[in-house]
């Protein structure tokens, strides 16, 4: 039952991306390892760039590969914390703590690589 609701929202995300594409929802799966330093520097540097360059366009879902170990091996999750950007396309993984800035920010699109 889970995997058809999870399918329905991404469907829907996918959707309000598509009849918005000047500013796309963006869809984000941040992998981590239970409450570690490396994690919960990786949580909150994730949600400060989404508040700061995506409010109110993005759908962060954070998930703890322990408690969720079918959706790390689904995503393929080889490291953590990871980052995934499934929507808008092109997907893209970022892998570490996040705390570099213009790396993650290129990384989701939201910079041009120099």
């Amino acid at each position: 039952m889970m995997k058809t609701t999870k399918a329905m929202s991404d469907t829907a995300a996918f959707e309000r991306s598509l009849a918005k594409p000047d500013r796309p929802q963006y869809v984000l799966r941040l992998y981590v390892t239970g409450m570690t330093p490396r994690s919960a520097r990786a949580i909150a540097n994730i949600k400060e760039i989404c508040e700061e360059h995506l409010k109110g366009r993005y759908d962060l879902q954070v998930i703890d590969i322990y408690q969720q170990p079918v959706l790390a091996e689904g995503d393929q999750i080889i490291a953590v914390p990871t980052l995934i950007k499934k929507l808008p396309l092109p997907l893209r993984r970022i892998m570490g703590d996040l705390s570099d800035r213009e790396q993650v920010l290129i990384g989701l699109d939201l910079k041009p690589k120099k």
